[in-house]
């Protein structure tokens, strides 16, 4: 597809509970975050064009069907009608009957194709969620989710407002 945008896709889910990360200390005074004991967590559907490091995020509660077509609903809303090539991984909702009904629905301007699977490496969003982890939530205390939630949001607008900082993440996938 000429002028087609390249958009890779992927979720995640990012825990109130803290994450633990590599850092310097001083001898013999480990670094100590809290924690908060509790479970909860924000799941994202997150797409990135890697021409342009354009990258589009979804919060939700849950992934499934219903949720992933929210997030293919807005992939629609930025894209339509410039052509896609569309790039997902093999999530079983992905394979829904609905989905792929919205999928044919749109195929006039949009082609997608499944990553093999168990096939990480091969998902350019893969290294973004890392970014996310090392620039929000590694090593950090939450003590809500929507301090979770707001601290995600502000590193998702930095990467949507500075595409240069995920750039060189997206080069081994031009």
């Amino acid at each position: 597809m000429q002028g087609a945008a390249l958009i890779f896709e992927d979720e995640a889910s990012f825990r109130q509970d803290s994450t633990l990360h590599a850092t310097w200390s001083r001898r013999g005074f480990p670094p100590q975050v809290p924690v908060t004991g509790q479970r909860r967590s924000i799941k994202i559907f997150g797409g990135v064009e890697i021409y342009s490091a354009r990258f589009l995020y979804h919060r939700d509660t849950v992934f499934n069907a219903e949720t992933y077509l929210g997030f293919l609903e807005q992939i629609a809303r930025h894209y339509y009608p410039q052509p896609v090539l569309y790039i997902q991984d093999n999530a079983s909702y992905h394979k829904d009957e609905d989905v792929w009904a919205w999928f044919q629905d749109n195929r006039g301007w949009l082609e997608v194709y499944n990553l093999p699977p168990y096939s990480p490496k091969f998902n350019a969003v893969e290294p973004l969620w890392h970014h996310v982890r090392l620039q929000g939530t590694h090593n950090k205390y939450f003590a809500s989710v929507d301090e979770l939630g707001n601290t995600l949001i502000r590193v998702f607008r930095s990467m949507q407002q500075n595409p240069d900082q995920i750039r060189g993440y997206l080069e081994p996938f031009l």
